[in-house]
């Protein structure tokens, strides 16, 4: 049976969660490496939209082109450390994921590229952001997990975007009063989960190119 295809991009938020959970359920996947200015016909053919990542699945015909889709999917063929909740868990987490890719991605992007949005600043839209930050410190002060005593899906869709917003300005960020969301970013990154997913790939050269 062929091997499910992903085309990713290294530091993209969205690329690096969808490769959590493909790295922790185990899953063996071929990894295509894009290079945005340069994206190949095979990804386009797929998923017209142009974005990544993208999972092909060659065996069943089918294109999964929205990383939390391909989350639950990996998360679905195999979840040895338990990170999909259920019922009434899995609705709360897809909740703070919408509002993750929804009001704080959008706060996020204009924070981080003020300039195309036509801003002098992204000073306004980082303290926005900020109100959802001091949320989830609040929330790591009450249990380890956003999921609860252990990682899990809320806690791998979130921390890349959370990453992404520390390190837009990390004095900034270092100096505001999350020291549970720190903390929890801090050993996000240390681990070796994100050593792995974040290991570095040549550009996937497209044959048909």
């Amino acid at each position: 049976m062929p091997s499910p295809i992903l085309y990713s991009f290294r530091r993209c938020p969205y690329a690096m969660r969808a490769r959590l959970a493909l790295q922790v359920s185990g899953v063996a996947y071929e990894h295509r490496e894009v290079v945005l200015k340069s994206k190949p016909a095979s990804m386009l053919a797929l998923s017209p939209k142009g974005t990544v990542p993208v999972l092909w699945l060659p065996a069943d015909s089918q294109v999964i082109d929205q990383s939390l889709d391909i989350m639950l999917w990996a998360l679905a063929q195999n979840d040895p450390m338990h990170w999909l909740p259920q019922g009434d868990a899995l609705a709360r987490a897809l909740q703070d994921i919408a509002f993750n890719d929804g009001p704080f991605k959008q706060r996020l992007d204009r924070y981080k590229y003020p300039q195309r949005s036509g801003l002098a600043s992204g000073v306004t839209d980082r303290d926005l952001g900020a109100q959802w930050l001091a949320q989830l410190d609040a929330r790591l002060q009450q249990q380890a997990f956003f999921s609860g005593a252990h990682w899990g899906l809320t806690d791998a869709a979130l921390a890349p975007f959370v990453r992404q917003f520390a390190h837009t300005d990390p004095v900034w960020f270092a100096a505001q009063p999350w020291g549970r969301l720190s903390g929890w970013l801090t050993a996000f990154e240390g681990s070796q989960a994100y050593a792995q997913i974040m290991a570095k790939h040549p550009a996937w050269q497209d044959p048909a190119a």
